[in-house]
């Protein structure tokens, strides 16, 4: 295994790590799947590219258009929390309280 890949697997372990830790903002929580979505697009842009397979082209692509629509909801419902509570606190989205 190339030393490239395994750097985009410890990279999508410590966004994973990252999220677990810092789960109690959202802020980082957001910032955590940026980082594991950013090393699986690099991870299989990398596979497809040494595989020479190209009806899988559109593969990245797609994984970059679902990043792109995560990050969108993930800052609105940051700017919905923050100007709701004035805090990014995860426990602020609990939807059974009234």
């Amino acid at each position: 295994m190339s030393l490239i890949y395994i750097n985009m697997i410890l990279a999508f372990l410590l966004s994973l790590m990252g999220m677990l830790i810092y789960r109690s903002h959202l802020m980082s929580s957001l910032l955590c799947l940026e980082g594991m979505m950013l090393s699986m697009f690099i991870f299989t842009t990398l596979i497809i590219l040494n595989s020479y397979y190209n009806l899988s082209l559109m593969l990245p692509i797609i994984i970059l258009v679902f990043a792109a629509c995560e990050a969108a909801v993930g800052l609105a419902l940051l700017a919905m929390v923050s100007s709701t509570y004035g805090l990014d606190y995860v426990k602020n989205l609990n939807l059974l309280q009234c």
